[in-house]
């Protein structure tokens, strides 16, 4: 059994784990793509996700607003269509509407009441402070990409957050919905990691890459992480 007495802090990566980004990043996609007379399936716009905003992110740090104009003005050239400079800010300004997955907010209200929770995003601040607010729990800490001058998986955000937490890594679990982002960077450092499988009811196209590498659990949402982790 997986001992979740030998943490204190548990980190969180927020898009994917914590909110339904999918379910935002179809919307705004459906939005334009409806305007344009477009018909591309949930797969499609998904997968084309996945591999645009990585690519965009390994090409210097822009903050995160930018980051996702970019990849919207992409996704439009990739499908032979121009974009209006509305349409191109559309991805970034919906971010703040993402809803929350439905076990979110109990499962951390629960978690709270046992560790000190932190979050590890990729995001902006200003962008993060609007979505705090459905999350309805204080971090103790909150590390941005905005103030890493880095997106993950860079190991330099998982560097700035044990820095801020001020606690050894054995004493700290992080918890993420993408291997990619999140598991493999905490396995290369010797950071514990769950992965938040949230795709077990839903397989298919998803908004991050998939890759061949071992959290130290696996749990299929928020809801059964708080009810392993606090008993």
């Amino acid at each position: 059994m997986f001992d979740f007495t030998n943490f204190s802090t548990l980190t969180f990566d927020c898009y994917g784990t914590l909110i339904d980004w999918e379910t935002g990043i179809l919307a705004a996609f459906r939005r334009v793509l409806t305007a344009h007379n477009i018909e591309l399936t949930d797969a499609q716009i998904l997968t084309d996700y996945s591999e645009i905003e990585p690519a965009v992110q390994s090409g210097g740090f822009h903050i995160y607003r930018d980051i996702l104009s970019e990849v919207m003005a992409r996704f439009a050239a990739k499908h032979n269509f121009e974009i209006t400079n509305a349409e191109r800010s559309s991805l970034a300004d919906s971010l703040s509407t993402w809803p929350a997955f439905p076990d979110t907010v109990a499962a951390l209200q629960k978690l709270k009441t046992r560790y000190k929770l932190a979050i590890i995003s990729n995001t902006d601040n200003d962008l993060f402070a609007e979505t705090n607010k459905t999350l309805c729990v204080v971090f103790d800490h909150i590390i941005t990409s905005q103030q890493c001058k880095s997106y993950k998986p860079s190991i330099n955000n998982f560097h700035r957050a044990l820095e801020r937490i001020g606690e050894p890594k054995v004493k700290i679990l992080h918890c993420a919905e993408s291997l990619f982002h999140d598991v493999a960077p905490c396995r290369k450092l010797g950071i514990a990691s769950v992965w938040v499988n949230r795709h077990t009811d839903r397989p298919g196209a998803s908004a991050t890459r998939i890759l061949d590498v071992k959290p130290d659990l696996e749990v299929p949402d928020m809801k059964t992480l708080a009810e392993m982790a606090v008993r």
